[in-house]
């Protein structure tokens, strides 16, 4: 796409010299694809147990991963437009649960945001969200920022409440991994189906609460 740069010289760093994204494996990631054609995984690409991890993550402020972000977050939404997966394209209109991107250990040791739709309003009451309607869709991005200070765009996450009987392990929701370069990973129920199981698997500890996991406190915005 015209005005889009190479994918892989996207990166933003803190006072520190910049390094080309991940085109071949870096020593500060693990598990991570090597990016030289279709999405290949270190162990076993038919199904990860688990996200993609940084080895070794930089500790930044709330100020600082909101700058970074918001130097990253416009072109990130281009790319994964580039799925032509449903509620990506706008996903950034959306209301917004974080005040700045938060660390998640289990998503991989990424900074995240958290968006949702009017439908998954609810969302925004947290533990008492009781169970989100058909439609709800919840976006996550990322980014993840080593310790040598390179910010690079993370995948995108997405869940999308299905009507009754679509995956009755799942909760009716539909997961759905984008990558930074818009190409999609897995989505339940279809292409990749069998590579973001273990997001079910993952968020079948919160089964009471709609299989919903929730932003940390400190973080949180209604």
């Amino acid at each position: 796409m015209a005005g889009l740069a190479p994918i892989a010289f996207i990166a933003i760093t803190i006072g520190l010299t910049a390094v080309a994204q991940e085109t071949e494996r870096d020593p500060d990631f693990s598990d991570r694809p090597v990016r030289t054609g279709p999405i290949k995984q270190a162990k076993d690409p038919s199904g990860p147990r688990r996200h993609f991890r940084l080895k070794n993550p930089a500790l930044l402020t709330g100020e600082d991963a909101e700058r970074l972000y918001t130097e990253l977050k416009s072109d990130m939404a281009t790319r994964y437009g580039l799925s032509g997966q449903p509620g990506v394209v706008n996903y950034q209109t959306w209301k917004r649960y974080n005040r700045v991107p938060y660390p998640s250990v289990s998503h991989g040791n990424r900074y995240l945001s958290n968006y949702g739709n009017p439908a998954a309003a609810a969302y925004g009451r947290f533990e008492q969200a009781g169970r989100l309607p058909v439609g709800s869709i919840l976006a996550k991005d990322s980014i993840t920022v080593s310790k040598n200070g390179q910010a690079m765009p993370g995948a995108l996450f997405l869940m999308e409440k299905m009507e009754s009987g679509f995956n009755y392990v799942s909760g009716d929701w539909r997961y759905t991994m984008i990558m930074p370069d818009g190409s999609l990973f897995g989505t339940t129920n279809g292409e990749g189906t069998e590579r973001v199981r273990f997001c079910i698997s993952c968020h079948l500890a919160v089964e009471q609460q709609d299989h919903l996991f929730f932003i940390p406190e400190e973080y949180r915005q209604n």
